[in-house]
Parts: C-alpha cells; sequence; structure tokens
C-alpha cells in the first residue's frame, strides 16, 4: 500500500494489491465496492497485476477498503 499526493488539498491516491482476480468482472466488483466507500473519487483496477488503485478526498481508510474488497470476494495483500 502507498499514498500520493502532490500539493496539500488534492486529491491522495493510495495502491493496495489485491489477490485472485481474473477479469473484467472482477475488476467491476471491486470498482463497485471501493468506489461506494465515502470520499472515493476513482478506482482503477489492473487485474494483470492485481494493482487497485484508490483515489479520493483525503486518504483511503486501509480497513473500509480491505473490508469492501473482501465484500467483492478478493483479499488485499499486506
Amino acid at each position: 500500500m502507498s499514498d500520493t499526493a502532490s500539493t496539500p488539498g488534492a486529491a491522495v491516491s493510495t495502491d493496495y494489491t489485491v489477490t485472485g482476480m481474473h477479469c473484467g468482472g472482477c475488476a467491476a466488483s471491486v470498482r463497485r465496492e471501493v468506489g461506494a466507500l465515502p470520499g472515493v473519487t476513482a478506482v482503477e483496477v489492473d487485474v494483470a497485476t492485481g494493482r487497485v488503485t484508490v483515489t479520493g478526498e483525503g486518504p483511503a481508510d486501509p480497513a473500509a477498503v480491505r473490508a469492501a474488497v473482501a465484500q467483492a470476494g478478493y483479499t488485499v495483500e499486506g
């Protein structure tokens, strides 16, 4: 998991590694569940690498992201 923000007040992106995703349907499930979290403005999913980038108004709550990913049927590594 890593956070990036270039300027104060700017959107913050956090990367997670998610296991078990195999297709576009998997990505859509993760995108839908994580995207419903408060403050999340964008979710990018790369099925090939398992990388999920969560962008929001502030740092994403790691516990909430883990729970949302679990709700979609997958697991956050680490």
